[in-house]
């Protein structure tokens, strides 16, 4: 890769920290933050999977939807409803909750 084509990759994927939930960090080799790139909160958790594969299945049904007890914050802000499309920009900070229902 050239150094044109990279400078170009830093300015379209930036770095996004992502916090891992505590009962998804045996995906991440027991990390509670992983650096991933990417323009919006979908490229971001692809970019998680890339590095963590094991944890896809905590995160997408077998069609590759977000599960529905899953969701996604940025800067500490509900993503809801573009969720997958919420566009996200450099030092941008997602979580990842899960939604307990009861009643």
């Amino acid at each position: 890769m050239t150094d044109k084509t990279q400078a170009v990759e830093r300015l379209r994927y930036k770095t996004i920290e992502i916090n891992i939930p505590p009962y998804m960090k045996s995906f991440t080799n027991n990390m509670r933050v992983v650096e991933v790139n990417g323009s919006t909160v979908g490229e971001c958790l692809s970019h998680l999977v890339k590095q963590f594969p094991g944890i896809k299945g905590q995160l997408f049904s077998k069609r590759g939807n977000l599960f529905e007890n899953i969701a996604i914050s940025v800067n500490g802000e509900s993503a809801y409803p573009e969720q997958l499309a919420k566009p996200v920009k450099d030092g941008d900070e997602l979580n990842i909750l899960l939604i307990i229902g009861g009643g």
